[in-house]
């Protein structure tokens, strides 16, 4: 009788969606929701290789850098190799996850690159004057209330954003550098001017390695037989039981009730934030 064999496991961790806390009620990509599963990733295999398929359009800058320090400190530590698959887009944030990978895959059709800083905001100044609403801020600080979007802009105050700005857009250029060492071509006006690309393009700069998918790459490396296993991203067993009890929200949509007007009013500039992120990428 032949003895039993595993097959083979490559941990599979799916980054999907936005960067950052989104809302109370749809939570984004951060660090304390993914430390757990990232993790078990790096334990749940002998195998010395982690994926990582993402799914991002970006979001918080220090959330993104949280996730990206987090799957290297474990990577030196087990001594695994990270591949990296990006499928609709990863950019802007979704990209700085990215270059976890020590190898960068995309689909032909994915959306890679997006290395810049932004930040948008609505002037509403000219709306309440009309409306004849008086706005009334008291601050201790003479910078306290910069950029309020119910005040006119102020010349200090946007160079002030601007120069926040470049400082974060340089961490995270140096992050690229380092990473992509020896591999990246074209200039670096083009490369980090937040333009992002198809993946084509993107593997002509330099930004990822090859065009293909994580089951195919993970059978070419390591033999037909392998498996893939995706890693839960929620808690497992009691817990996992407990935590999938309705939530106040959806106990109020289940029997008609409403949501309490702020949270519901949260939730709605929440959803379309994440809206105009991924519209941004024509998604």
């Amino acid at each position: 009788m032949w003895p039993f064999r595993r097959a083979p496991t490559i941990p599979v961790l799916r980054l999907s969606g936005v960067i950052g806390t989104a809302s109370p009620l749809r939570p984004g990509l951060s660090l304390a929701t993914l430390a757990g599963p990232i993790e078990r990733a790096f334990e749940m295999s002998k195998l010395p290789a982690v994926a990582l398929v993402i799914n991002s359009p970006g979001g918080s800058p220090a959330q993104s850098s949280l996730i990206f320090k987090r799957i290297r400190q474990l990577a030196d530590e087990k001594k695994k190799k990270v591949y990296v698959f990006c499928e609709d887009v990863a950019a802007s944030g979704g990209y700085y996850l990215a270059m976890a990978g020590d190898e960068v895959y995309a689909d032909p059709s994915s959306i890679v690159g997006s290395i810049g800083v932004i930040s948008a905001s609505l002037g509403l100044d000219k709306g309440i004057e009309k409306l004849g609403i008086e706005r009334r801020v008291y601050t201790a600080g003479t910078n306290k209330g910069s950029l309020d979007p119910f005040l006119p802009e102020k010349p200090d105050d946007i160079e002030r954003l601007k120069a926040l700005q470049r400082d974060v857009h340089d961490v995270f250029i140096g992050v690229v550098k380092e990473r992509r060492a020896g591999r990246l071509r074209g200039p670096d006006a083009e490369l980090f001017s937040g333009a992002f690309w198809s993946a084509r393009t993107a593997l002509e700069f330099g930004l990822i390695d090859g065009i293909a998918d994580v089951r195919a790459r993970m059978r070419e490396l390591y033999g037909d037989k392998v498996k893939l296993r995706l890693v839960p991203l929620g808690p497992t067993g009691l817990l996992s039981r407990l935590m999938r009890t309705p939530s106040l929200s959806t106990a109020a949509f289940a029997t008609g009730a409403t949501m309490p007007p702020l949270l519901a009013a949260d939730d709605v500039l929440s959803a379309l934030e994440v809206r105009a992120l991924w519209s941004r990428y024509g998604l």
